[in-house]
């Protein structure tokens, strides 16, 4: 098998109903491409046999926790265990938005790191999420903005794509394990002199979510403090000249 150039990242937990569909419409999407790829998908702990789900392609990888870890550490070993080039981080309900790859594989071309937006110019979101949600969590989006003065406008859309080595500087610093990882990981890119864009991609609320805001939030400012030290600390760390790539001769949308 020839050597991907681009891995997509898939966290899973008792995804057993939906993730065959899923890895078979990022096949699809990746095959369009007509270059190698390779999917992660890392099981964290399911107790529904979601792993099972998945045999037969070579180039789709299943690593198993072998308790449940959180999202932060399955992305994190899933990061730093793909070899692409490039590496898609892509949710287990990210099928929806596939068809806006083509625009995080051009705005790649002029970044080190494109983060899938829903509230960015371009952003078609099919599906919302309950009001009550979205208010909370734009709140807590907004104080992570701050904290961690990363200007990203959507911190956890599960639709992102990294270049190797921003994957690599970002997820070995990376020290969550909860979902907050999301913006700690773009943080740390930042602060280690990454090019980080953002760019409005399809997407569609998935119903049934397992994320309750309330209950979770009070860890989560937690781990919030934790990533502001991490960030900090990658920001007094030498940054080293990256082979970035120039800036385009006109915005790119």
């Amino acid at each position: 098998m020839s050597a991907p150039w681009i891995s997509a990242v898939v966290p899973a937990y008792n995804e057993a109903p939906g993730i065959a569909a899923t890895v078979d419409a990022l096949a699809g999407a990746l095959d369009a491409l007509e270059r190698p790829w390779e999917i992660v998908v890392v099981d964290n702990a399911s107790t529904d046999g979601t792993a099972e789900r998945l045999a037969g392609d070579e180039r789709v990888t299943v690593l198993r926790n072998e308790v449940n870890r959180g999202k932060g550490y399955s992305m994190r070993r899933g990061m730093l265990h793909a070899t692409g080039q490039l590496r898609l981080h892509c949710d287990a309900d990210c099928a929806p938005s596939l068809v806006s790859l083509p625009r995080l594989l051009e705005r790649i071309e002029h970044a080190d790191v494109v983060a899938g937006s829903r509230l960015a110019a371009g952003a078609d979101v099919a599906v919302r999420q309950p009001l009550r949600r979205r208010i909370v969590g734009r709140t807590f989006v907004e104080l992570c903005r701050r904290a961690l003065d990363e200007p990203t406008q959507d911190l956890f859309c599960g639709f992102k794509l990294w270049r190797a080595e921003a994957a690599d500087a970002a997820y070995s610093r990376v020290r969550l394990d909860g979902w907050v990882f999301d913006a700690e990981a773009l943080a740390l890119a930042r602060a280690r002199g990454f090019r980080v864009a953002e760019v409005g991609v399809s997407w569609s609320d998935r119903d049934g979510s397992r994320l309750s805001m309330p209950r979770v939030l009070v860890p989560a400012v937690r781990d919030l403090v934790r990533a502001r030290a991490s960030v900090r600390d990658a920001g007094r760390e030498p940054v080293l000249v990256h082979a970035l790539v120039p800036e385009p001769a006109e915005p790119v949308s």
